[in-house]
């Protein structure tokens, strides 16, 4: 049986009966038309219900400044939805339809009220332009909703946007012409959630600078393709980020100076540069069976940074020592410590080496006590095995060669021993010259490394 010829109508006569002041509150609907030419319905208020169901449109459908009810445009085909400014008292739902556009946008609400929701599910958004949706500035009491096969070819642009009921994009796909250009960009949103995972796949570059999200922010199972920064949070803010990527970004993850309360996130999926200067957190999921292994996971996660940062390291350190973690939090700061001596000149390298094999930086102190009995030791077989000469005879207390080496090796006080002999062989008395020296800066070390640690711990 051949299908029924599809129903024709003019757009200016569908204007017309919505407008109609005598239709009452009856709701507009239109379902499997053909609507010729463009319906315009700019700065219009609407005072009924309006529903297109399965109509195919000649011209793009305008609403910009317009008041109305709920708006329902779904499985319908149409060159573009315009309504910037509008204002919606009910839900607005563009599912199922496909919705072509050109330098607006296929769907433009920038700065529209939304009283209920912006149904987007299964809808395919395709742009001559560059612009897919358009929706910066928009305000909304309820969510966006743009999944079950949702595709946008072009930018999806939510920037200051603010969010009530949240961002829902699982399995979304978002496909721009290069991987260089931004594929979402949701700076300065406002948000109770914002989800962009299990599937969702952006071939460009997701911005979120600066944007406010009282809840979660999830890219479990997502794709981010696009490369220089696959995902740029800078300045964000979060009560829980999930970072659990279906596989590495194809570029870098910036979230500097962000803020989460909580992070997830996969030791598989890290890839360099990731910028984390300035990132704040109060837990992070384990990324091993066992604490050490996790430290060094996190070490390595540090690693990635383009360049070296110490605040990275002292938050890693702070977050350890709330968990009780004190040999791993200093096993942390150790580490900083010899990321910042690669960036010194000469001079400071040596210095920081020094500091390192005598006190470990004042993270491990015990080091120096090695020294001690080690220098101690040595003295103590050499001085044992030669005769030492009186400066004055028949003064000062019998030689002793233990007391003798730590008198030397400690500069402050006396044992009544160092003062008193001195010997003929010239090595052995090089080798009283050299205990003090080592121990001037053996005790030097110390007492820099420890008044580091403890100043800046």
């Amino acid at each position: 049986m051949p299908p029924a010829p599809e129903r024709s109508v003019s757009a200016e006569s569908v204007r017309r009966e919505i407008l109609d002041p005598d239709a009452g509150p009856d709701p507009y609907i239109l379902r499997g038309a053909r609507v010729r030419g463009a319906l315009a319905l700019d700065g219009a208020e609407i005072r009924r219900l309006v529903r297109f169901e399965g109509c195919r449109f000649d011209g793009p459908m305008t609403l910009e400044g317009a008041s109305t009810l709920a708006f329902t445009v779904t499985d319908c085909v149409l060159p573009g939805f315009v309504a910037p400014t509008a204002q919606i008292g009910g839900r607005l739902d563009l599912r199922g339809s496909t919705i072509t556009g050109g330098r607006r946008g296929a769907v433009n609400i920038v700065h529209a009220h939304i009283a209920g929701g912006l149904r987007l599910d299964g809808a395919h958004l395709v742009t001559t332009e560059e612009i897919a949706l358009n929706a910066g500035g928009l305000v909304i009491q309820g969510g966006v909703f743009c999944e079950n096969g949702f595709v946008a070819h072009g930018q999806v642009l939510v920037p200051g946007a603010e969010l009530a009921g949240g961002l829902w994009m699982r399995g979304a796909r978002i496909v721009v012409g290069a991987p260089e250009e931004i594929a979402f960009n949701g700076d300065g949103v406002r948000a109770s959630t914002v989800r962009l995972h299990e599937g969702f796949r952006a071939e460009g570059r997701v911005r979120l600078r600066g944007a406010r999200i009282e809840d979660l922010l999830t890219f479990h199972d997502a794709e981010l393709l696009g490369v220089g920064s696959s995902l740029m949070a800078v300045g964000a803010q979060v009560e829980a980020l999930d970072l659990r990527f279906a596989r590495p970004p194809a570029g870098g993850v910036n979230l500097r100076n962000a803020r989460a309360t909580r992070i997830q996130d996969r030791p598989a999926t890290w890839r360099a540069p990731l910028g984390l200067d300035g990132l704040t957190y109060d837990w992070m999921e384990s990324s091993a069976a066992t604490q050490r292994e996790d430290t060094a996971n996190r070490l390595a996660w540090l690693r990635l940074q383009p360049a070296f940062a110490p605040q990275p390291y002292e938050q890693l350190a702070a977050y350890y020592r709330r968990l009780g973690h004190e040999d791993e939090a200093r096993r942390v700061l150790l580490v900083r410590e010899r990321r910042r001596r690669g960036t010194q000149r000469p001079l400071g390298r040596v210095w920081g080496w020094l500091l390192e094999a005598t006190v470990g930086y004042g993270y491990r102190p015990w080091i120096a006590g090695i020294w001690l009995m080690l220098l101690t030791l040595l003295g103590s077989l050499v001085f044992h095995t030669h005769t030492p000469l009186p400066n004055k005879a028949g003064e000062g207390a019998p030689f002793n060669p233990v007391a003798y080496t730590l008198d030397l090796l400690i500069p402050v006080g006396g044992l009544g021993q160092r003062d008193g002999w001195h010997w003929a062989e010239g090595g052995v008395q090089g080798l009283a010259y050299l205990l003090i020296a080592l121990g001037w800066v053996l005790t030097t070390t110390v007492l820099a490394g420890v008044t580091r640690a403890l100043s800046r711990n």
